[in-house]
């Protein structure tokens, strides 16, 4: 049986706080690196700015959702009640809405909550099953202690001289070539 070769994936890089992830950070978007990601024990204010991390287009799916929920529901319940099979009912007009609301309520809240999980799939590039980053023993502190930043290898402005030092000027230790 042959033997499958490794290719290098990424680079870890351990930082001793929260500023100088920060730091690191904005260096590594100024200098215009895409695909690489930060990760820390705890929330760090202004951590998406640094990285250039855009505003999510979540809320104007979940928004359209909502719309076509709302929409869709009012004109079946319509189409019901007035078009296809009309009946008076307590003298009330055919087109009574007050009648509506509850299942307009409901299919909207439904729409919105299933927009809601496949838009943050989508978006996110999930299901992820596996990353080269889970097999690094130092990278299993991330949400005890430790402070990283990943650099995929195959980002255009990645280069294998450079790179490392910068990231050790700007207070990286541990660097740690990951392959899978």
């Amino acid at each position: 049986m042959a033997r499958t070769e490794l290719k290098t994936k990424t680079l870890l890089v351990e930082f001793d706080s929260a500023a100088s992830l920060t730091k690191a950070a904005e260096k590594l978007r100024d200098t215009g690196f895409k695909k690489f990601d930060c990760y820390s024990p705890f929330p760090i204010h202004g951590l998406n700015d640094a990285m250039g991390v855009k505003r999510s287009y979540l809320g104007f799916i979940v928004g359209a959702a909502a719309a076509i929920g709302l929409g869709g529901a009012f004109l079946m319940i319509y189409w019901m009640q007035v078009i296809d099979y009309p009946i008076v009912v307590s003298g009330k007009p055919y087109n009574s809405y007050q009648a509506y609301t509850p299942v307009i309520f409901a299919i909207t809240v439904l729409l919105s909550a299933i927009a809601t999980v496949v838009g943050m799939l989508a978006l996110s590039g999930l299901p992820k099953f596996n990353h080269p980053l889970f097999d690094s023993k130092e990278f299993q502190r991330f949400s005890d202690d430790g402070f990283f930043v990943s650099i995929e290898i195959d980002d255009p402005q990645y280069d294998t001289q450079k790179t490392p030092g910068m990231l050790t000027s700007l207070g990286g230790k541990k660097l740690e070539v990951i392959e899978g």
